[in-house]
């Protein structure tokens, strides 16, 4: 069973209804933050089970759990996400809005209001449209719909100033602009312009169809005036509208309301990208990356970010595609019913348009996930910081620019490995990596396996370091100006000990994978760093590397042992006569069976080393030998 510090409440005191629970430490601040159907039964698996390690960390870091009773299952929903907002605990998973996606926004809140290009947090009194994926397309959808419409795209000086100035610009005179500068002489009412603003937010809203009738209708009405010149007029509006129409990319065949939600992840992070869908056409997009604090299996982090995503987003359509049923899915699609004032569905497309669509915002996912790592990787004043940021929470004289890190990989007691993988600068420097086939450990025993590592490792920089300079190549002659083994007190204990038997004075931690702890030597406690500081990401990137580089190494070793043959380990049998052998014999076991004399006939196999081949695979096949004997 998990440990757990926090004293645990009489069953009979909690009550058997839906609400929110909160954990919190030795100084009152909040932790964790749940919800449950049943509160008795939530709170009482935390005592009444093994934990996961990340729930674990948590109920050791709390003190005290209290709770509050909701009346339902989506008031409880609702109050665990406000005291999220609110407490913002540290073991909830967390959600960071890529604030960099523009939007088309008009001021609604302004007498005259406006039309522009947002980024950032959202304002008051403001109306949103998109996110859209690049700025140059929201500007290319209001240059042709200011032709249609005529709302002003100008900032409030320059609107102040025209209106001094008693003169409308240059966008009224070409019909791209109602003048609400100066009213008076254009003779735009606050009415009819708001109606345009409001006509505007309709056709970006999704809902096009009213205002192309009303164009064709009237373009008609003035071809049968006679107006030949106010219906070209109209004609050149209508096509204005028709390409802002096109610049939005038609998904599905039929004109459908959704949301569709992609998602990528790996052990610490995940990325979620949503495309909305209105009129089967994509009118704007948005991408989110989740630190996974908390213990969710997908289902549970799909249920999370649905929750996130409408508790931010005022417009609910009648259906939300994700890629993974979410946990408490009624509840979620009652709490949205509830929003948009109809029925809500969420569901997993199987085949179809609707799956190829779902499979193209995952890929957008992908990208978008690619690009954070990246962007965090490879940006060199990011990893400066990171660096130095390291090093103060190290206690380090100065940045740790050359730091190897160190992991061990097995599946049982054979083809135990381990890696040593280099950063230098915060980027990985892999002609420097190094590859171990652990010999003198037996059985598995991950702690002698990471000794005999290190000591191989820090041996060949004390002789490198006694030897000429010239002469012969220097692979390890390069100090670390920190050390990192993956693992925690117990591989720590190892470095520490390795270190100090040869007289090495290198700093030295133990990242576990638990919860992202790291150790230091002769501190009980791991080292407090957060888990979105740039410090942390270096670590990551390390153990990450290294364990990916021990692992292909383990696997590589165990194919080429799976696919061996005792023949390669007989000397002078190279590849031709291999081949000769088998293709004599038709196969391994019948070569076995044969006599020396018998194998000394295939071509290019004399009798000495017919003998070896004898030998060899008699030792091999020990019921052979039986026989034979």
């Amino acid at each position: 069973m998990g440990a757990v510090s926090v004293p645990r409440p009489e069953t009979s005191q909690i009550p058997d209804l839906p609400g929110a629970y909160l954990f919190r430490d030795g100084d009152g601040r909040v932790v964790y933050v749940g919800k449950a159907r049943s509160l008795r039964k939530r709170l009482a698996s935390y005592w009444g089970r093994p934990l996961h390690p990340r729930t674990e960390a948590m109920t050791l870091a709390a003190a005290t759990v209290e709770w509050i009773v909701a009346s339902t299952e989506v008031d409880a929903l609702m109050l665990e996400f406000n005291l999220i907002q609110t407490h913002l605990p540290r073991f909830n998973v967390r959600y960071r809005d890529d604030k960099s996606y523009p939007f088309l926004a008009l001021t609604v809140g302004e007498r005259w209001p406006r039309a522009q290009v947002l980024r950032g947090a959202k304002r008051k009194n403001v109306r949103y449209f998109g996110p859209y994926g690049h700025a140059w397309a929201i500007r290319e959808t209001l240059d042709a719909l200011t032709r249609v419409f005529a709302v002003r795209t100008c900032s409030n000086s320059f609107f102040d100033q025209r209106a001094r100035a008693r003169r409308p610009c240059l966008y009224h005179d070409v019909g791209r602009c109602a003048g609400p500068c100066v009213p008076e002489l254009t003779g735009v009412t606050e009415e009819s312009y708001r109606a345009r603003v409001d006509a505007l937010g309709e056709f970006l809203a999704g809902n096009p169809k009213p205002v192309l009738q009303r164009l064709e209708r009237e373009m008609g009405e003035a071809s049968e005036r006679q107006e030949y010149e106010q219906a070209a007029k109209l004609r050149d509006q209508l096509g204005a509208a028709r390409r802002a129409l096109e610049s939005q990319e038609m998904v599905l065949a039929q004109p459908e309301d959704l949301d569709v939600v992609g998602m990528v992840e790996d052990d610490l992070e995940a990325a979620f990208q949503v495309f909305f869908v209105r009129g089967g056409r994509v009118l704007g997009r948005k991408g989110w990356i989740v630190d996974k604090v908390e213990p969710l299996d997908r289902g549970e982090l799909v249920a999370s970010f649905v929750r996130q995503l409408y508790m931010e987003r005022d417009e609910v359509p009648p259906r939300v595609l994700v890629p993974d049923p979410p946990a408490d899915a009624e509840v979620l699609e009652g709490w949205l019913g509830g929003r948009r004032g109809a029925g809500v569905s969420i569901r997993v497309p199987e085949r179809g348009a609707k799956r190829k669509l779902l499979e193209t915002v995952r890929r957008n996912a992908d990208d978008a996930f690619r690009r954070h790592k990246l962007r965090r990787a490879s940006d060199f004043g990011a990893r400066s910081r990171a660096l130095a940021q390291l090093a103060d929470r190290l206690g380090l004289a100065q940045a740790p620019l050359r730091i190897e890190c160190y992991d061990v990989s097995n599946l049982g007691p054979s083809d135990k490995v381990g890696s040593m993988v280099v950063f230098e600068d915060g980027l990985p420097k892999r002609s420097d990596y190094r590859r171990f086939a652990i010999r003198g450990v037996p059985g598995q025993d991950d702690f002698a396996s990471m000794e005999e590592i290190l000591r191989r490792r820090f041996v060949h920089l004390l002789q490198e370091r006694q030897e000429p300079a010239e002469g012969r190549r220097r692979r390890f002659s390069y100090p670390p100006a920190l050390v990192v083994v993956d693992g925690g007190r117990g591989q720590l204990g190892v470095a520490s000990k390795v270190l100090s038997d040869l007289g090495l004075d290198i700093p030295h931690l133990g990242l576990a994978k638990r919860l992202e702890e790291v150790y230091l030597p002769g501190s009980p406690e791991p080292l407090a760093i957060p888990r979105s500081s740039e410090a942390l990401f270096v670590l990551q990137h390390l153990r990450d590397e290294a364990h990916r580089f021990a692992v292909s190494y383990h696997r590589e070793r165990r194919d080429k042992r799976a696919l061996g043959s005792p023949l390669d380990e007989v000397p002078g049998i190279g590849p031709a006569r291999k081949k000769a052998l088998l293709k004599r014999f038709g196969s391994l076991a019948r070569l076995s069976r044969a006599e020396a004399s018998e194998i000394a006939a295939t071509p290019g196999v004399g009798p000495e080393l017919a003998r070896l081949v004898h030998e060899r695979l008699r030792s091999a096949d020990p019921e052979r030998g039986r026989e034979s004997a």
